[in-house]
């Protein structure tokens, strides 16, 4: 599924029954919607699957309902307090994913205007499914905005305002919000489009309460991910979560929460995410072309003229090395040995950005 995680499933999801299945988390990694890139980043998915599996854990103990049910180790299912040594397959519960209708055949290729416009793809049978489906929105919690947060390039080509965000002029980068601004884009479209909410209630087929308790529920793991965060000496920029319903239609978390990959973390101000790869690419040809080409519309790939670059070897070990400390750290257990503090690895990189 995507270009970091596979997929196994055990027990496919049908109507209103929910399915069984495994995530493996891979050493993959991806930038800019491109999928699998050149590289791959040792332990990156233990050190992913490992902390995902404990903001789970926590997620469960402040009685936020999730998709998780443990980490395989040895053909068994269990709590990270059991596990002898880190893993990269959790164990989940699946729900069913509904995709939207794409836009026809002959309107792929669009201008700049029909590609970001409402009503492209056909959302109704989210009005017509009622439980044990993924929500088809991608939440994103906003405590700052961090150079290179997309917003900054909302502002400029004017889809939103400050106001929007709870702001009364234009922001600098780095600069902190007074509260947290919960952002939406779509999940299941071509490419990540962001939404007013009350868009993003329309397409879902959403309550007004169902809108209200995505919001809440989001907040309520922003604190949690930055309490357990602080302890690395983390600052949460921001961050997404994906919902699903339940067979009940309970609201539950999905995916993974709380990773390098799912949040923007900084330490001093340094990026300590994936971000270390987009800083890098974003210096490339490739980046380039990736840029004019998405704005063709659904086959945007088939127009990118050149293909990302490896990244450098040390840049690369930096990067792995990056996220078992992390992992280390935000857990509180040494789960790889060998690896520095992240202060000093974050030092190196800093070398690179």
């Amino acid at each position: 599924m995507g270009g970091v995680k596979d997929l196994i499933v055990i027990e496919p999801p049908e109507g209103s029954k929910a399915g069984h299945a495994r995530f493996v988390f891979s050493d993959r990694y991806s930038v800019f919607d491109w999928g699998k890139m050149p590289d791959e980043i040792a332990e990156k998915g233990k050190s992913l699957c490992i902390t995902a599996a404990y903001f789970f854990e926590r997620l469960e103990e402040e009685g936020i309902r999730t998709h998780y049910l443990g980490i395989v180790e040895e053909g068994a299912v269990k709590r990270l307090s059991a596990l002898k040594a880190p893993q990269e397959c959790m164990e989940i519960k699946l729900l069913r994913v509904l995709y939207p209708a794409p836009p026809a055949q002959q309107d792929e290729v669009m201008d700049d205007a029909a590609a970001a416009g409402k009503g492209c793809y056909d959302y109704s049978v989210y009005r017509m499914e009622r439980a044990n489906f993924l929500i088809p929105l991608e939440v994103i919690y906003r405590n700052s905005l961090p150079e290179g947060s997309s917003v900054f390039k909302r502002l400029r080509e004017g889809s939103i305002k400050p106001e929007d965000i709870g702001l009364s002029d234009m922001p600098k980068p780095g600069q902190t919000l007074e509260r947290p601004f919960i952002d939406v884009s779509t999940k299941l479209e071509h490419c990540d489009r962001y939404l007013k909410w009350d868009e993003a209630r329309e397409i879902a087929g959403l309550s007004d309460d169902e809108v209200r308790e995505i919001k809440s529920t989001a907040l309520r793991i922003n604190e949690i991910i930055t309490r357990e965060s602080r302890r690395a000496g983390l600052k949460n920029e921001d961050g997404k979560i994906e919902f699903g319903f339940d067979e009940k239609r309970r609201l539950i978390v999905v995916d993974a929460v709380g990773t390098l990959d799912e949040c923007r973390f900084t330490y001093n101000g340094i990026p300590v995410s994936k971000e270390i790869a987009r800083i890098f690419y974003r210096k490339t040809e490739w980046y380039e072309h990736v840029e004019k080409a998405k704005k063709k519309g659904v086959n945007w790939k088939a127009f990118v003229r050149s293909e990302p670059p490896p990244l450098p070897e040390n840049l690369k070990n930096l990067i792995s090395s990056m996220y078992k400390a992390a992992c280390n750290e935000i857990t509180g257990r040494t789960w790889f040995e060998d690896v520095p503090e992240l202060g000093e690895i974050m030092d190196e990189i800093l070398c690179y950005i």
